[in-house]
């Protein structure tokens, strides 16, 4: 309802239903920038993608890189919760926010000469003297403490040695942080390369090895070493690793896959996803590995973006390097995807839904495996499965429900499961202190990670199960801050500054809220199937970024209404392209006590259905600043809500 102030006065609550609103507070502006709120590591998304539109790359990079110590990574391959958030959805579709990251890293990437983490290392100086200024900078920028990055390049730190055991993006952005914070770090990685599941677990269409290797010398440079070739728990005792370290964090991740326990289960042709990945990232020539043993027709169980991970690598067999000529399974022919889930309700991305298909996936939806039919010799031959009526319950909790007489048999020579994975914790040994809490895995404090031994921290999935990669990044930080308070006694606590700053002259591009999300560009299907290696996205160009970036609604900015000039005459609201603001009698806004204590206080016992007030859907707001332009008394401004966390140290508690 749009209304002028003279007919404000007949709205009444008998006529009108109540409107819900909320009182602004510094809290409900950061909310607004729903990309960096719903960011683990709080990424100014935002921030950078407006650089990005206006040309500032290197600004851009700065922004990204602040908080998250795997940025190129993560501008490859994170899940984006940030675009998940974004509110440009409401219009059309989110802006792309991960392949705009992926833009400016590979700008300043580290990997883009020999020099690559000294030019880093520069760029990370120069994040503590510009972060102060950045609008809403995030609260993980000021971690750069004063002494953070004193001597890099020069001396390693004299600090205390930690244990970091398991190299993934959890115990990588752990290490990272433990260095900046003046200790050194050891990480201990089982596998023969370090990175965890980002090297092991992601296939190298999707992120490339050498952009891995940059990232871990990166961080080498800041005088973490990392131990590879060593599991804990067979070549060194986890006892032993306490006595030898000041604190010990386990990273190890979930590197375990998941299966259902049906006939026909256990025997030959029958893998786990997760070993199926690292055998394809280790090149394993092995015998007995599931590259000499795919055959022609594979069923991979699974409806997450690790089950089509598994689907498309397995189609990359058909068309290997020769170089890898031993590797090569010319006879694979299919490739059966089956999930419990309907294709709406699966967790997999849409993009890899669609690209699969585009290279063969055959997507089979509302099956759940009953039993893995076997040859008389013991062989795979099939997989029966039932139909899958419904997943969740009208709770949304898992509860499936199946027809029992609608069975659909698919013929296989190899089954790979992908239903999810678990955390190998056998590395424990004798450490009694450790203690499991009601589920079974290690306990540890929500908000210190720390478990029952007072030494020992979690990060990344054997904290919480498995999240996405930069939940884990964000762990690893949480991690060793508390790290860092356990042995230094000092906690760090971030103060905020919060202001709102007027915009004058505030413009937007022109057309702006018209702009297409620009696709982002790929290889062909036929040239994605020939070789591991050939990454599937191209990223976006110059153009195409800054294109991309303007449709980013800036919502670090907002209309700010001045009560006192307002004469309520309806203009904004008559203007708005968005149909974002209305206009309603005070006694419509719905009962709530800080609702009612600021109504008192303005208008005392005065009749409510005689005030107005104009309330406004952000979720709608475009950030075009028609209403501010057509307001006659000067009431509305566009204000851009800034703020930033400093870290202090104080004595712990």
């Amino acid at each position: 309802m749009k209304t002028g102030k003279d007919e404000i006065r007949t709205v009444t609550s008998k006529n009108y239903a109540p409107v819900n609103v909320e009182i602004p507070n510094d809290e409900y502006w950061q909310r607004q920038i729903k990309c960096q709120y719903a960011c683990p590591v709080h990424t100014d998304a935002r921030g950078y993608v407006r650089a990005i539109a206006e040309g500032d790359f290197e600004t851009a990079y700065i922004i990204a890189r602040g908080p998250n110590p795997l940025a190129s990574i993560c501008g490859r391959v994170c899940g984006a919760p940030c675009e998940a958030a974004c509110r440009r959805s409401a219009i059309d579709e989110a802006v792309s926010i991960r392949a705009l990251k992926r833009f400016v890293t590979e700008r300043f990437k580290p990997e883009s000469d020999t020099k690559g983490a000294i030019k880093v290392i520069d760029l990370l100086k120069r994040i503590i003297r510009v972060s102060p200024e950045l609008e809403c900078t995030g609260p993980e920028e000021l971690h750069t403490l004063r002494n953070m990055l004193q001597g890099i390049g020069q001396e390693k730190s004299t600090g205390p040695q930690i244990a970091v055991i398991g190299s993934g993006p959890a115990g990588l952005a752990a290490a990272h942080d433990l260095a900046l914070l003046g200790y050194r770090p050891v990480v201990l990685e089982m596998e023969p390369v370090p990175a965890g599941m980002l090297a092991i677990g992601i296939p190298e269409y999707r992120l490339p090895r050498d952009l891995i290797e940059a990232e871990v010398e990166l961080i080498r440079a800041l005088g973490v070493e990392f131990v590879c070739n060593t599991q804990v728990g067979r070549d060194i005792s986890l006892a032993d690793i306490r006595r030898s370290y000041a604190a010990t964090i386990i990273a190890v991740g979930a590197k375990r896959s998941r299966v259902i326990p049906i006939a026909g289960g256990d025997g030959p042709g029958v893998f786990g996803g997760v070993e199926f990945l690292r055998d394809v990232a280790l090149y394993n020539r092995n015998p007995a590995s599931t590259f000499a043993q795919l055959g022609q027709r594979i069923v991979v169980i699974g409806g997450g973006n690790v089950a089509y991970d598994i689907s498309r690598t397995v189609i990359r067999q058909v068309g290997h390097d020769v170089s890898r000529s031993a590797l090569r399974q010319a006879n694979v022919g299919q490739v059966h995807l089956c999930c419990l889930e309907s294709v709406e309700e699966m967790p997999a991305d849409d993009l890899e839904i669609l690209e699969g298909h585009e290279e063969g996936v055959e997507l089979h939806s509302s099956l759940g495996p009953v039993e893995i039919l076997r040859t008389p010799q013991g062989a795979v031959r099939g997989v029966v499965f039932k139909r899958c009526l419904r997943v969740f319950d009208e709770n949304r909790r898992f509860a499936p429900l199946f027809d029992e007489n609608d069975l659909v048999t698919i013929d296989a020579d190899t089954v790979i499961w992908a239903i999810g994975q678990q955390t190998d914790l056998s590395m424990l040994g004798d450490c009694d202190d450790l203690e499991p809490n009601d589920r079974g895995i290690l306990a540890c404090d929500a908000d210190t990670l720390q478990t029952t031994a007072p030494d020992v921290f979690l990060a990344g999935d054997v904290a919480y199960g498995p999240r996405l990669l930069i939940d884990a990044v964000a762990s690893g930080k949480k991690c060793a801050r508390s790290v860092h308070a356990h042995l230094s006694g000092q906690q760090l606590s971030q103060e905020y500054t919060f202001v709102h700053l007027n915009i004058a002259g505030y413009v937007r591009e022109k057309d702006y809220e018209k702009i297409p999300r620009t696709p982002i560009p790929t290889i062909s299907a036929l040239e994605r199937r020939t070789d591991h290696a050939k990454v599937v996205e191209c990223g976006y160009d110059e153009t195409s970024a800054v294109a991309e970036a303007c449709r980013c609604l800036d919502c670090g900015v907002n209309t700010i209404f001045d009560s006192e000039k307002c004469i309520l005459c309806g203009g904004c609201a008559d203007v708005c392209p968005e149909l974002c603001l209305e206009l309603v009698s005070c006694d419509r806004l719905a009962e709530d006590p800080d609702m009612a204590d600021l109504l008192r206080d303005r208008y005392g016992d005065a009749d409510l259905s005689l005030q107005g007030a104009i309330i406004k859907d952000e979720q709608k707001c475009i950030r075009c600043a028609l209403c501010a332009e057509r307001c006659p008394v000067g009431a509305i401004t566009m204000e851009r809500f800034s703020f930033s966390g400093m870290w202090t140290e104080a004595e712990s508690k």
